[in-house]
């Protein structure tokens, strides 16, 4: 790209290269007697620039130009995370060496439960985190916390969670029988909430009223299932395998045979940091997103499984997370299953899915009076940002970012439709 071509140059790296190649010339000419201009008209624009590129290499001042405009603004960032094989793309970016592939050193930093993560990134603890994919949407609008803008570029992981109850409860065949238990989920604000309640009450059961939800920090969710200070939960995985493998505990049921490609975890950030560092934000996600592919490989869960094993990332046994990663365990009925998508990756964040959650939260009184779900599910769900980090880097990615979701009972969910969903079912707060 010539300064005599007269074209504007569009893209921040070719702005960049059209600058460096004018402070060159300028640089060759000024002072000296010659005009740029007479310069070029005398011996002809290519040969000019030839004779300068004997002087100076043009395109590797130009290419050093273009790597400028695209270089991160911070290269040491910290990630929150919270300790379950949700989180698997974000942290085994870090020991397999995705974050430093494109360029960053990012430190993973664990939080207990969703809450300490929730401050960590509105306080500017982190620069990005793991979150559950209401969280963004629920930070975003100022529900269960101050507002603040929030944006989800990625989802993290797709399925990935099951119903455990204690195993003094193998002899429950329905939820109906479930009246009075009390369950735990990690965060109000959580597919596990809404997946768990949605169960209830196709199942006859108000969640607010037949049933005690409290909200735990999934590593606790262990411990208060064996000292029976709970009768299940719907949690992320390990912990519903560890229960399996610590004897006191089976799996009901898994998410996915509830929402088969539900959403469950995902990357998000504030809208300030994906502002003020874009490069910073470009190259993260090109990190999560390329992390994600690998994990979404089944040939690769087994070396992921080693990878976030150890005490500073899941710590749990090897085993454990193989059972989860490759679908292959024991459920503790006495059955072996195969499942090899109990939990899968893909980062696409669909619009419809955030509507459909949105109207969860509306349907339990979560919010009140009108929502504008596409208004709110465009801003927060960067689809357009993942879908083109995702064609860049040469994956596969939707054109649309809507869709109709089925679910296991036979229910399907128009996004085009929100309100007329809420009002279809018989048990609501609205």
């Amino acid at each position: 790209m010539g300064i005599e071509q007269n074209r504007i140059p569009f893209s921040p790296e070719e702005r960049m290269a059209d600058l460096a190649e004018r402070a060159v010339l300028h640089g060759l000419f000024e002072g000296r007697g010659t005009s740029r201009r007479e310069f070029f008209h005398l011996v002809g624009a290519a040969t000019a620039l030839a004779i300068i590129g004997e002087i100076l290499p043009m395109d590797s001042l130009k290419a050093w130009a273009a790597d400028a405009a695209g270089k991160p603004e911070k290269t040491e960032l910290k990630v929150g995370f919270i300790p379950i094989t949700c989180a698997t793309p974000l942290i085994m970016a870090e020991p397999l060496g995705f974050y430093k592939k494109h360029g960053l050193n990012v430190e993973v930093l664990k939080a207990s439960g969703w809450a300490m993560i929730r401050d960590l990134a509105l306080n500017k603890q982190t620069d990005a985190t793991h979150m559950l994919t209401p969280m963004p949407l629920a930070i975003s609008m100022g529900i269960g916390s101050q507002s603040a803008p929030f944006v989800m570029p990625a989802v993290e992981n797709v399925n990935g969670q099951a119903i455990t109850l204690h195993t003094k409860h193998k002899g429950v065949q329905s939820v109906k029988e479930m009246k009075g238990f009390k369950f735990a989920v990690p965060f109000d604000y959580s597919m596990h909430n809404f997946l768990l309640r949605y169960v209830l009450a196709e199942g006859g059961l108000d969640p607010d009223r037949d049933v005690q939800i409290r909200v735990l920090p999934p590593p606790e969710m262990v411990a208060n299932l064996r000292a029976n200070n709970l009768d299940g939960y719907l949690g992320p995985d390990p912990f519903n395998q560890r229960a399996v493998f610590e004897g006191f505990g089976f799996i009901y049921m898994l998410s996915k045979d509830i929402w088969d490609g539900h959403p469950c975890c995902a990357f998000s950030c504030s809208k300030d940091f994906a502002i003020s560092s874009p490069n910073s934000f470009k190259a993260l996600l090109k990190a999560i997103i390329d992390s994600t592919e690998y994990a979404a490989n089944k040939a690769n869960r087994k070396e992921i499984a080693k990878a976030i094993a150890p005490k500073n990332y899941l710590n749990q046994p090897e085993e454990v997370l193989e059972q989860v990663l490759t679908g292959v365990f024991p459920d503790g009925r006495g059955n072996t299953r195969t499942v090899p998508d109990r939990i899968d990756f893909d980062p696409y964040p669909w619009h419809s899915m955030a509507i459909w959650i949105l109207t969860q939260m509306k349907r339990w009184g979560y919010v009140k009076g009108d929502v504008n779900y596409k208004k709110i599910a465009e801003e927060v769900y960067l689809t357009s940002s993942c879908r083109d980090v995702m064609q860049a880097m040469g994956h596969k990615a939707p054109q649309e970012t809507m869709k109709k979701h089925r679910f296991a009972d036979g229910k399907i969910f128009d996004p085009e439709r929100p309100e007329e969903y809420i009002q279809s079912f018989a048990i609501r707060r609205v």
